[in-house]
């Protein structure tokens, strides 16, 4: 028996899927809310019956900040092959920009916060779960993304574990000196310079060139032009928004556990104020935007910028971050 669809029980059923999809894709670009990390350590710390230790909230942030990646609403997006998230980029940059950050710490952790001298052992979890965050982030299979986050974090919970272990054999060790945190804080300063430099390209404008700037016998490998026109194209300014956004967010989550696990560093050196103004101007840029696109205006144009005032929070946060590098090396 054959079976005929009319004309407006096809369109109507395009339509629903359309919206179906669309209501998804909304959801799914929600942004998450920021971490307690209070709360999260004193729920791991009881759930393991041990007393959390330095380096226990920096691990358990990078743990949760990773964890958000995969676990969202929608989970993983940046690798997705099928709609509605084929058709989706704020969220998927969103997490580009978290992944940067989770990168940069878990960089950092293996080299400098694990790891006593220059020539000490590096920690075998460290180990395995760093490169495993520097996987192509659209890998989609053999391995995926995911299962390769997923891995890194295992071995985050297993470092994790060995900081409050009792058998000296599995033991790790995390230290908060003030050299190892201004080598972190040093990583974050090129990203946060990256990106406000990219930021605030959404206006455009022409720019001398500085690259040898400084040293009169400098040398690159190629001769440049003496001035630049740069402006980020159209099609770019939400995805270098949401990166940054994404960014900020991850570094908000870390530092607010920063300032646990260094506290007595940060009294010393008298910079926790410092620090606690650089997490302002982070909260700041977290701000709901209640715009349903991001604005590009110029100058002083009738239309917001809001890539120029993401720029803002994060010029802000990253000078902090110099005055905070300052006071670490001189105290």
């Amino acid at each position: 028996m054959k079976t005929m669809f009319s004309t407006k029980t096809i369109v109507w059923t395009f339509t629903g899927i359309f919206f179906l999809l669309y209501g998804v894709g909304v959801y799914w670009s929600s942004e998450p809310a920021s971490i307690n990390i209070h709360a999260e350590v004193t729920q791991a710390a009881k759930a393991e019956n041990v007393a959390p230790v330095v380096g226990y909230t920096t691990t358990t942030a990078l743990i949760k900040v990773s964890e958000v990646l995969l676990n969202k609403p929608g989970g993983y997006l940046s690798n997705d092959i099928m709609p509605p998230s084929l058709f989706l980029d704020n969220m998927p940059a969103w997490e580009f920009g978290v992944l940067e950050m989770v990168r940069d710490m878990a960089l950092v952790m293996r080299k400098d916060f694990s790891r006593s001298q220059s020539q000490s052992l590096v920690n075998i979890h460290l180990k395995e779960a760093q490169p495993r965050f520097n996987i192509d982030s659209e890998s989609w299979a053999v391995p995926s993304a995911e299962s390769e986050y997923g891995e890194a974090i295992k071995q985050l919970y297993l470092y994790r574990s060995a900081l409050v272990s009792s058998n000296g054999a599995n033991k790790a060790q995390f230290y908060a000196r003030a050299d190892n945190l201004r080598a972190y804080i040093e990583e974050v300063q090129k990203r946060l310079g990256s990106y406000s430099h990219r930021l605030s390209l959404s206006v455009g404008r022409e720019q001398v060139n500085t690259d040898l700037a400084g040293d009169n016998r400098a040398e690159q490998s190629s001769a440049g032009v003496s001035y630049l026109q740069l402006k980020t194209s159209w099609w770019k300014l939400d995805d270098i928004f949401y990166e940054a956004r994404g960014a900020t967010w991850a570094l908000l989550q870390l530092l607010r556990a920063i300032e646990i696990d260094f506290n007595s560093v940060l009294e010393n050196k008298n910079a926790k104020i410092s620090l606690q103004q650089i997490i302002r101007e982070l909260e700041a840029s977290q701000e709901s935007l209640w715009s349903p696109m991001i604005l590009n205006g110029s100058g002083f144009g009738l239309l917001a910028n809001h890539s120029l005032v993401m720029a803002n929070y994060i010029s802000r946060a990253n000078a902090a971050l110099i005055d905070l590098n300052e006071l670490l090396t001189k105290g």
